[in-house]
């Protein structure tokens, strides 16, 4: 099995320590580290005795420098600017078009980002430069926080809570950072990505207790030389959909359940958004549409019921939706 390389991504002026650990865990375990620094702040420092680690006695191939550059902005004037956060910005667009540009020359595997707030800010940017099937780890303090739009979440991201993570190492950090590490490399090492010799065909439905036209549209299409994918309607899973429609990853969609769409319309957190039924159109995909589970509204299971439900027929699926 060749050796896969992992895009390290993080703010080497106050992360330096947990990244070398990231990078020597990966290392240490078969595979190759590629550093990039998005920090506004200090330059990373050399490493000394943990140089064995990386390539170099310099921890990262690409820089704050170079970050910069490809937004098209000084590092001088980024680190000057008296708003964090449109800096921070100006890093994230020079941070995935760099990931995106160095995974099309084939010089990564797979991505692992580490952040606070800023540092997730950023990676989900990065990450959403990357295509399907590119393995996406982001670590992170704030890990499945309602802080994270699910708009801004790609379709096969992963992300891990980094606990005790906010300053320092300790072995609470080390035992997530390390986990954090062994599953990247371990998905590069494993991952099959999509097949983009066969056409795909986008479906959406609900469970089959529900919805039972995939278990008979499904063969037949197989027998006809489509893969067909499958997308279960209930938020994320038709934002991931509408994700990979809007690229074109779809030979046909095949639509039929758009209960999201009204989700949305009555408030409901359990939506796919107001780009949903609007990715295949935009791509020129051929598309059958039809308004499976249009009659009913998903609400969150385990908060209370809002007032304007009060009256209405209702039924808990299970804790998490009714």
């Amino acid at each position: 099995m060749s050796r896969k390389t992992i895009l390290l991504v993080g703010t080497y002026d106050t992360k330096q320590d947990e990244l070398t650990f990231l990078a020597s865990t990966i290392q240490q375990a078969g595979g190759r580290v590629l550093a990039m620094d998005v920090s506004v702040l200090g330059d990373a420092s050399v490493l000394g005795d943990a140089s064995v680690f990386w390539e170099s006695d310099q921890p990262v191939a690409i820089s704050k420098h170079d970050v910069a550059a490809a937004a098209g902005m000084d590092i001088a004037a980024v680190i000057a600017s008296p708003d964090e956060n449109l800096a921070m910005q100006a890093m994230a667009r020079g941070a995935a078009k760099l990931a995106g540009d160095a995974h099309l020359a084939g010089k990564f595997d797979g991505v692992l980002a580490l952040g606070g707030s800023m540092g997730t800010d950023l990676a989900l940017d990065l990450c959403a430069a990357l295509p399907i099937g590119v393995p996406k780890y982001i670590i992170s303090t704030v890990a499945f926080s309602p802080m994270i739009p699910p708009a801004r979440l790609p379709a096969d991201i992963q992300m891990i809570l980094w606990a005790g993570g906010l300053y320092g190492l300790s072995s609470v950090c080390k035992s997530a950072l390390s986990q954090a590490a062994g599953a990247v490399l371990g998905a590069c090492q494993t991952v099959l990505p999509p097949d983009p010799d066969k056409p795909m065909i986008g479906m959406t439905s609900l469970g089959l207790s529900t919805l039972t036209y995939m278990a008979d549209l499904k063969p037949e299409l197989e027998a006809r030389g489509f893969e067909v994918a499958v997308f279960h309607a209930t938020g994320m899973g038709g934002r991931a959909f509408e994700s990979l429609a809007s690229q074109g990853a779809f030979a046909a969609v095949m639509d039929f359940c758009t209960q999201e769409l009204g989700n949305h319309v009555h408030g409901s957190s359990i939506s796919a958004g107001d780009t949903r039924l609007k990715g295949a159109g935009a791509a020129a995909t051929p598309q059958i549409v039809a308004p499976g589970c249009y009659d009913l509204v998903d609400v969150i299971g385990w908060q209370e019921l809002d007032d304007k439900w009060q009256g209405y027929p209702t039924h808990a699926h299970n804790r998490l939706i009714t």
